[in-house]
């Protein structure tokens, strides 16, 4: 009889709404794990992995379960298949992830439709918040570099610059905002070019950018290979930061980039939210951590993978477990933290990031390189969707 009642206690507490606070949560994360842009990937992973590690995997009861997909590059059919598969057959609750524009603009359809929080960890194009009522961003926006940037350097002097960026999203987002911002403060942009985002045969562009003979360009390309194989180029055809001034986002110069470079880099001035070398109690001990976990370096696409495991875990506490789409985003509108990069929020309008904007030049340090910063600009919010609530 004991035992009968006891069966029937426990099945009734099944029955129970709140039983299924164990049930595990499931985050879905596409990413190019292989190919060109595989490194990108991994950094944004090793982000993810280190939160984990230091935060555990049990949030308000329940078990959070990683599912990696790789995308394999910029591949925007094969990413909404894979955000598909992950909603039906998974049963994920959130999707992650999203180093490609491309791709995140394709998954964003799949997170609208099937009402799921979508957190964007590092794809920096404007739009891509606005296709999905679901969506948040934990990386940074090129407009908001590329201003803040055309900003600064009219301020420091320069009068005219020339622009060549990757031909895709963030690319022609940050161009058409370095270009609005400049001659607005009063420059001259005198031409602009934009190369294929695969593989370009950077040579061409580099000797046109030669002929122009420019007092400044301004530049953008995805992180990976491709920085160094620009850089080379245009050092090639006798173009070099010390006799042109040269402009960028923080894709530019990362640590890979700048070993690779060496002196080719010096002079170089960026505008981003992250580098490994700030000083703050807090990035120091993340530097160090991520160190004896990834055995390198961070960088912006690594602190965009952690906090966006941040976002997630503190929107689960405060959903008590609830993992609708509706009560995830309600949760992360204005979400405040302290991020190893500096204060961070949520805009509860835009649902995108806010966040200190800093102005680095490459200088020698030790035997090697730096990003040193000169300049910070805070709380700077992403431009195009600024005017957009507007």
């Amino acid at each position: 009889m004991i035992q009968r009642i006891a069966i029937g206690l426990c099945l009734f507490m099944l029955a129970l709404p709140g039983a299924q606070a164990q049930q595990p949560i499931r985050i879905g994360i596409i990413m190019p794990y292989s190919g060109q842009f595989a490194d990108t990937g991994a950094q944004v992973d090793g982000g993810i992995k280190l939160y984990m590690k230091q935060m555990g995997d049990v949030v308000a009861g329940h078990k959070i379960e990683i599912i990696r997909r790789d995308v394999g590059g910029a591949a925007p059919d094969v990413a909404k298949r894979l955000a598909q598969e992950l909603v039906v057959r998974d049963k994920v609750d959130i999707l992650a992830g999203f180093v490609l524009t491309p791709n995140a603009l394709a998954a964003a359809d799949v997170s609208a439709e099937a009402k799921k929080l979508m957190v964007i960890m590092n794809a920096g194009t404007s739009i891509i918040t606005t296709r999905s009522p679901y969506s948040t961003r934990t990386s940074i926006t090129l407009p908001q570099a590329a201003e803040t940037l055309a900003q600064w350097a009219y301020a420091s002097g320069v009068r005219k610059s020339y622009t060549m960026v990757s031909d895709y999203g963030p690319g022609i987002d940050a161009d058409q905002m370095f270009q609005r911002r400049f001659k607005g403060a009063g420059g001259e942009i005198i031409g602009s070019v934009r190369f294929p985002v695969a593989n370009p045969d950077f040579a061409v562009f580099a000797q046109r950018a030669k002929d122009l003979n420019p007092e400044s360009i301004f530049l953008f390309m995805p992180a990976g290979t491709q920085p160094v194989a620009f850089a080379k180029a245009m050092n090639d055809a006798g173009l070099n930061p010390q006799k042109t001034r040269m402009l960028g986002t923080g894709d530019l110069t990362s640590e890979s980039a700048l070993k690779a470079l060496g002196d080719l880099s010096l002079g170089i001035v960026t505008a981003w939210n992250y580098d490994y070398q700030q000083t703050t109690p807090l990035n120091t001990a993340f530097v160090k951590a991520y160190n004896e976990l990834q055995g390198r370096n961070p960088d912006f696409l690594s602190v965009g993978g952690y906090d966006g495991m941040h976002l997630i875990y503190e929107a689960i506490k405060k959903t008590n477990g609830d993992t609708s789409g509706d009560a995830l985003i309600a949760a992360v509108k204005g979400m405040r933290w302290e991020s190893p990069r500096g204060p961070i929020y949520i805009d509860p309008e835009t649902r995108d990031i806010v966040q200190t904007i800093y102005i680095r030049r490459v200088e020698k340090s030790g035997s090697g390189h730096a990003n040193v910063t000169i300049d910070k600009i805070e709380a700077v919010k992403d431009p195009v969707l600024a005017a957009m609530k507007h």
